[in-house]
Parts: C-alpha cells; sequence; structure tokens
C-alpha cells in the first residue's frame, strides 16, 4: 500500500510535466501516423496496380523496420537535428510496412469475381477502387492502422533520446536514477495511450462509412496546420539550448544544483549521452553535460566551463562488486590493487580519446594501458560457465574499464570472465549486480551517493567536502545495506561538466558556469 501511495504522490508532485509530456508523446504519434497513411494507403494502392514492383517496394520498406531505432535516430540526427522533426520521420518511417502492406494485401485479396462483376456493371476502375475494393479491404486496412499506430505509442519512448520530449523522458530518467516510480510514470501513461488509440481507430472502422470524409479533413488539417510549427523553429533562430542527459536533470549534483548555486535557468533538451556530442558539434545545442574525462572533449576542441561555485564535487571511480562474489574469490581485491591508484584524470580521458576519436578496440585500448604498468595481459579464455561476469553501463569509459577488469582477472587469477558491455544506466546495472546477474562494475561514488543510496541532502552536505569522506561513505553503506564492496579507487576523478563549443564559448567570453548564467541573464534566454 505504501508503494501505491508513493507512486500516487510521485504522480502528483509531477503532474505538470506529465501532462505536457503526455501531450507530446500524443502529438509525436499522431503527426507521424497521420503523414504515414497519407503516403502509405496511396502506395499500397499503387501497389495493386503495378504488381511487379510491389515485392521490391514491400522489401525495401520492410528493411526500414530492420532498423535499430536509437541507430535510425542517430542517422537522422546530423540531417534534421534534434526535437520532433527527426522523431516523426523516423515513426512515418516504421508506420510504413504495415499501412502498406496491409493496403496492398486487403485489396488484392477481393475476390477477382466480385471485380469484374462490379466492371460488368459498367464500374470504372478508379469505382471499382473506391465502391468495392476499398470498402471490403477497410478490415485489413484498419488493422495496418492500428498496428501502426502500437508501434510508434512503444517507439516514441525511445525519442527522448533525442530531446523530441514525450513520456520516454520520464522512462530514461527513472532508468538511470533507480527510480521505479518514474519508470512507471512514463511507461503506465504510454500504455494507456496506445490502448486507448487502438480503441478509438475500433470504433472509427465500426463507422467509416459516414466519417471517411471528416476524418480525411481532419488529417489534412492536422498536417497543414501543425506541421510548421515542428520544421519552422528548426530552420529559423532558436533559443540558447541546453543538451542534457536524462540523470543530469533530475540529480541534485546535476541541473538542480545548478538551479540552487547559480540560479541557473535554461532551455533544456534531453538527449541520450552517445548523442550529446555529436549535437553539439553539430550546433544544434549551446552547452552539454558531461564527464570531465571525457575523450569526445579532446575530439572535438570542446571547453569546459569552470565550476567557480563548485556545484559538481569529485568523485572516485572503483569496481564495485557483489559481497558474495568477493568472499567466494577473494584473491580479486589483490588483483585489483594492481591498478588502483594508478589511473589520474589524464590518464583516463586519454584512452577515452583513444577508442573514441582513434576508434581503437576498447580491449586494445586497456592492454596498452596495463603493457604500460608492466601487467601482464597475454591470457584470454573463453568459456560457456564463466566464474565472473563483469557488466558495464553504457558509453566508452565504462567499456574501456571492463575490459580492464576482465585482462586482469584472466592474467592473474584462474577464473574465467564474461562481459556484458552497454548496460542501459545505473539502475540495469545495480540491478544486476544485487540479483547475481552480475558480479562487478565500474561505478562511481557520487552515483552511489546520489542515486544508489538515495542519501538525505543534509547528510550529502555534510560529506561532499572532499572525495575520501564520500569514498568511507559509500563503502560503508553499499556494504550495510547490499551486502556490495567498493575496492581501492582506480585513481581518477570523475565528475560532471557543463561543456560547450570551444570558438563558441570564447567568442561569447565564457569561461564559468557564472559567465554562463549572467550571459543567459543579459540576453533573457
Amino acid at each position: 500500500m505504501n508503494t501505491i501511495n508513493h507512486f500516487i504522490e510521485f504522480l502528483f508532485d509531477y503532474r505538470e510535466e506529465l501532462v505536457e509530456l503526455t501531450f507530446e508523446h500524443m502529438e509525436l504519434t499522431i503527426m507521424s501516423l497521420t503523414i504515414a497513411m497519407a503516403i502509405g494507403l496511396p502506395i499500397g494502392i499503387l501497389l495493386t496496380r503495378y504488381k511487379k514492383i510491389s515485392d521490391p517496394v514491400l522489401g525495401i520498406i520492410g528493411v526500414i523496420q530492420t532498423i535499430p531505432s536509437v541507430a535510425l535516430l542517430g542517422l537522422l540526427l546530423p540531417l534534421l537535428g534534434i526535437g520532433p522533426v527527426p522523431a516523426i520521420v523516423a515513426l512515418f518511417l516504421y508506420a510504413l510496412l504495415p499501412l502498406v502492406r496491409n493496403t496492398f494485401t486487403g485489396i488484392i485479396e477481393v475476390e477477382e469475381s466480385v471485380k469484374e462483376a462490379a466492371k460488368g456493371m459498367g464500374m470504372s476502375n478508379l469505382q471499382v477502387l473506391t465502391k468495392v475494393e476499398l470498402p471490403l479491404a477497410i478490415p485489413v486496412i484498419f488493422a495496418g492502422i492500428r498496428t501502426a499506430t502500437v508501434i510508434n505509442v512503444g517507439i516514441a519512448t525511445l525519442c527522448a533520446l533525442i530531446a523530441a520530449g514525450g513520456l520516454g523522458e520520464f522512462i530514461f530518467r527513472g532508468i538511470q536514477l533507480n527510480n521505479t516510480n518514474m519508470i512507471l510514470a512514463g511507461a503506465i501513461p504510454a500504455a494507456i495511450l496506445a490502448l486507448t488509440f487502438d480503441f478509438v481507430l475500433g470504433v472509427m472502422q465500426t463507422f467509416i462509412r459516414k466519417i471517411i470524409k471528416p476524418a480525411l479533413i481532419g488529417f489534412a488539417l492536422i498536417v497543414f496546420i501543425a506541421l510548421p510549427f515542428y520544421v519552422i523553429p528548426s530552420v529559423f533562430s532558436r533559443p540558447f539550448l541546453a543538451g542534457f542527459v536524462h540523470e543530469f536533470v533530475e540529480r541534485d549534483d546535476g541541473y538542480k544544483g545548478l538551479r540552487k548555486i547559480y540560479g541557473f535557468n535554461v532551455t533544456i533538451k534531453e538527449l541520450e549521452s552517445g548523442l550529446m556530442f555529436q549535437a553539439l558539434e553539430s550546433k544544434k545545442v549551446d552547452v552539454i553535460s558531461g564527464y570531465s574525462t571525457d575523450g569526445r572533449i579532446t575530439t572535438f576542441n570542446f571547453k569546459i566551463l569552470d565550476d567557480d561555485k563548485h556545484v559538481f564535487p569529485p568523485y572516485y571511480a572503483a569496481p564495485y562488486i557483489k559481497g558474495s562474489t568477493l568472499r567466494k574469490y577473494p584473491e580479486l581485491k589483490d588483483v585489483f590493487s594492481k591498478v588502483a591508484w594508478k589511473l589520474n584524470d589524464g590518464k583516463m580521458a586519454r584512452l577515452n580519446f583513444l577508442t573514441e576519436y582513434k576508434q581503437t578496440r576498447a580491449k586494445d585500448v586497456a592492454k596498452e594501458f596495463l603493457n604500460s604498468l608492466g601487467l601482464k595481459t597475454n591470457i584470454e579464455r573463453k568459456t560457456n560457465n564463466p566464474h565472473i561476469v563483469i557488466g558495464s553501463k553504457n558509453f566508452t569509459e565504462q567499456y574501456v574499464l571492463a575490459e580492464l577488469f576482465s585482462i586482469l582477472i584472466e592474467n592473474y587469477t584462474d577464473l574465467d570472465v564474461e562481459l556484458k558491455k552497454g548496460l542501459a544506466g545505473t539502475k540495469v546495472c545495480f540491478d544486476a549486480l544485487k540479483k547475481g546477474e552480475i558480479d562487478i562494475y565500474p561505478e562511481y561514488t557520487g552515483t552511489a551517493l546520489f542515486v544508489l543510496l538515495k542519501t538525505p541532502r543534509d547528510i550529502i552536505d555534510k560529506l561532499i567536502v572532499d572525495e575520501e569522506t564520500v569514498y568511507n561513505y559509500v563503502k560503508s553503506e553499499s556494504k550495510k545495506r547490499f551486502d556490495t564492496e567498493w575496492l581501492e579507487p582506480l585513481g581518477f576523478n570523475n565528475t560532471w561538466a557543463l561543456i560547450m563549443r570551444k570558438e563558441h564559448a570564447d567568442k561569447l567570453g565564457i569561461n564559468t558556469i557564472s559567465d554562463l548564467k549572467n550571459y543567459l541573464d543579459s540576453t533573457n534566454l
């Protein structure tokens, strides 16, 4: 009962944002579906008249469905920027196949004898289509429309990765922040939307002959009136935009801290971490959140703004391991001591740079670093029954560290290792660790302090005086609450940073976060 009460309280606290995101989700779905119907239905009809090209055309449209959603969004980002426009294009492409295929199939399956009888009565080809084929094909066509609608409601949640808004923002924030209420606040309304749209379309199908003309006019008006509001802002001037990862928006040592300490206020677009730097480089946003050791800062010649009021405390990165695993294999502690305090900020940034910019494999980058320490890296074992499973989050630094952990264990113990890289954020890694699905992964004491332990603000204020105090608290509390262990830190401090294009920051005279705050105030942005 308490869980339900907490969820209801959460919905009440976030009610305004929930309503806004729900409408954004509906807009994305309706706009993309309307455009897909306007294009897909005529294509399906044409294919029934030119059957020789039907297989190639359906094949090409089918290939689009095989492209992973995130990959498609990433491909559209350089062409169309961030926001609703690339999201609508992606959703339109995913909706095409069920619309085209079902329209084609529905018309083709109309009995030939029925069509011949219609022609025998003197009907023209157009009359046969509109008065015979389409009415008989309506159940199949509507099945395609309903399928496309449900697909688009689901995929629209992923559009939050490219700052298109929608209920996916809650889902991704919740995943990264280990906040189940936030995940449910995005997932449940999305499911309700899918069911509602499907029900409405089912009702429309029953009365389609009576409402077909008003429906067509309504869909045309939606496109004619609404589409310019999406396209025009992307063509002309726009406000100063910040591209932040979902986790940063809700953390006290992130955007909430900026607002509290600096009085910072800016228009935010929430982005997936892998697309964020691309958006800044292509000038789709003006400032982004990131980590101080990210190799892409050097790659793209970006500039870290000095945190002159110290909102972003430095935090240690360290191996985070399940207690039962360490008790079973105590030798792991000695293994990881070989790299304890060996990675400073500059070295970690270089490893990230080699992986991201030089396109060197994360495993090779990890081996090079270990070789520089005089450590063994030649042993590599493969097994279907590993002793240790190593996880990582879905960004470069984590990939490198996971490979480094694997190489160390295989070369200095008799244990076999399996890697599960690219897990979707803090919550997924942490839950997998607690359940025993992974045994160890790289984590940051700041993330543990704010996200895993959900430490009260009054305690945090006393702890963040230095990295060592935070580490000791996190180590003690993690063992007490979760039976997990923090091994010795690797040596580098991984902290949040605000990052701009260097030439842009220099042009505006922005070197610190206070400078940025003053610039935003002076331009009323």
